[in-house]
């Protein structure tokens, strides 16, 4: 071979795997520019749920799904830290107490509704007194009922004053419930079917029965998110949903159901999002009815049920504690973990015996919803081998919250989302003699207990208010008004190209940060 046919050959070579690597090389920095993702993943996402809203009003709903979309539309005062549950700042600047009962809270500046009009202390004003309006009936207007007087003292700085003081006011103020509305929206027509807030997500449209749709702001006062779309797809039964998520159809779902975690961690291209959470189960005695109202009745029964039994059986997604006030809500205190009734199928056998209760017909009443179902099931087994008579009752879930407001059970099981995760308003609505006929739904009366809760409510100083919730806690614990089946684990599975979501220990969540990659 002559040394010019070498050095073409040699060329030609040289050309060919130039060619190749930059092949590889255009793959390879493709990816490398998405940060190893695939660039036409579309920023869009759809999160199926079971139930429609009911409303996209803040003011006028009260239901967890109208939340999770509300949460993306509308913004509040305070919000709370998802990793530290501390409050702070958000459509606020900052706050001062100047004394106990008034609260000078600061404004972001330069923030508009989606509408264009312009948030300040006008709209703050003008959503609390439709919030506490009687006449509007907002389902929360608890949450600001100590609320005496809203102030405009400028543009940016709004004054709050309370009846007297009033320590969970910021955990009300970051609640999703009191998100700032659009005055103009409000007044011109139904927020509830034309939502307009500050949110990092725009109302497009809401097919009732089918889903709900959301397009980015492009104007949000943070900065965009990342996400271009947003749709909420109802889909009634859960076990479909979940093949949507597989089959790339929906990319989000959460409240996972027990039965349900095996087949989502199969999947390889799903990944689960697990966190010790604000909510609480419970088992409850009607305290209107003999011998429900019976302190020794109610022991027996605690120590008659396992528990630990019943939780191991969550698959994870639950954690035994015989505090009412669980580890994630404000007021907590690890001692009373410690109090209570744990099982002991001895001492249940010798109070029934002791006390005359063997064969005691005994009603649990349960919502038609698996996991209640399953409490109910597990439970009338326990109690039925302490030498009980049991039988379970189930309801529609509307028909099961009218029946258990009016008093017509002995025993039933229920949930406390803990959406604000402070103490005062678990104990509050739940077990305070104010609310008998309404949210206290097995009539429990302990003025001693009313007093603790009042004293923990009437306070700014956060750590009286810890002592004071603490102490009630531990009272309505040994009182056995409640026997808490488990604490829950908030959750969500999603589609692995799903990056930036968390959780909050409430179960509440923002697509602010979410991108798809």
């Amino acid at each position: 071979m002559t040394l010019k046919k070498f050095r073409l050959l040699g060329l030609s070579l040289l050309v060919l795997i130039l060619v190749a690597l930059a092949g590889c090389s255009d793959e390879s920095g493709a990816n490398s520019d998405s940060g190893g993702n695939d660039s036409n993943v579309p920023q869009e996402l759809t999160y199926a749920t079971t139930s429609d809203v009911v409303g996209l009003s803040p003011i006028d709903t009260n239901d967890s799904v109208s939340s999770a979309m509300i949460e993306q539309v509308y913004e509040t005062l305070f919000v709370r830290d998802p990793k530290t549950m501390e409050i702070k700042p958000h459509l606020a600047e900052s706050y001062d107490n100047p004394d106990d009962r008034t609260w000078i809270i600061k404004l972001k500046e330069d923030v508009k509704f989606h509408d264009g009009t312009p948030f300040n202390a006008e709209a703050v004003k003008y959503t609390f007194e439709q919030f506490m309006d009687e006449e509007r009936a907002a389902p929360r207007a608890s949450l600001l009922e100590p609320v005496e007087s809203i102030e405009v003292k400028d543009e940016y700085t709004v004054v709050i004053k309370t009846k007297e003081p009033y320590g969970p006011l910021l955990a009300a103020l970051s609640h999703t419930n009191a998100s700032i509305v659009s005055p103009e929206a409000d007044k011109a027509g139904d927020l509830n079917q034309n939502p307009v807030g500050t949110g990092p997500f725009v109302f497009e449209e809401w097919v009732q029965g089918d889903h709900v749709s959301l397009k980015k702001n492009e104007e949000y006062w943070q900065e965009a998110p990342d996400l271009e779309s947003v749709t909420m797809k109802v889909v009634p039964e859960y076990s479909t949903a979940v093949s949507m998520l597989q089959t790339g159809e929906v990319q989000f779902i959460d409240a996972i159901p027990t039965e349900q975690l095996p087949r989502l961690e199969s999947m390889n291209s799903v990944e689960i999002q697990k966190k010790e959470g604000t909510p609480v189960y419970y088992l409850g005695f009607n305290m209107n009815k003999e011998p429900f109202n019976d302190i020794n009745f109610r022991k027996a029964v605690s120590y008659a049920i396992d528990r630990e039994a019943y939780v191991n059986q969550l698959n994870g997604l639950g954690v035994k504690n015989n505090s009412i006030i669980g580890p994630k809500v404000f007021g907590y205190d690890e001692s009373a973990s410690e109090e209570g009734y744990s099982y002991d199928p001895e001492k249940a056998k010798q109070l029934i015996e002791e006390n005359g209760f063997e064969g005691q017909e005994i009603t649990l009443l349960a919502a038609n919803r698996e996991s209640y179902m399953k409490m109910a099931e597990i439970v009338q087994a326990q109690l039925t081998e302490a030498g009980f008579t049991v039988e379970i009752e189930t309801m529609e879930w509307g028909t099961f919250l009218d029946t258990t407001a009016e008093g017509n059970f002995q025993m039933t099981f229920l949930g406390w989302s803990n959406s604000t995760a402070d103490g005062s308003e678990l104990l509050y609505p739940n077990l305070h003699s104010d609310n008998i006929g309404s949210s206290n739904r097995m009539a429990y009366d302990n003025p001693e207990f009313d007093k603790l809760v009042n004293e923990s409510r009437v306070t700014v100083d956060q750590e009286v208010r810890k002592q004071k919730l603490n102490e009630a806690n531990i009272m309505a614990v040994n009182d056995a008004v409640w026997i808490p089946m488990h604490h829950g684990i908030v959750t969500a599975a999603f589609d692995q190209s799903v990056k930036g979501l968390e959780l909050d220990p409430t179960g509440q969540w923002s697509l602010y940060n979410v991108s798809r990659e």
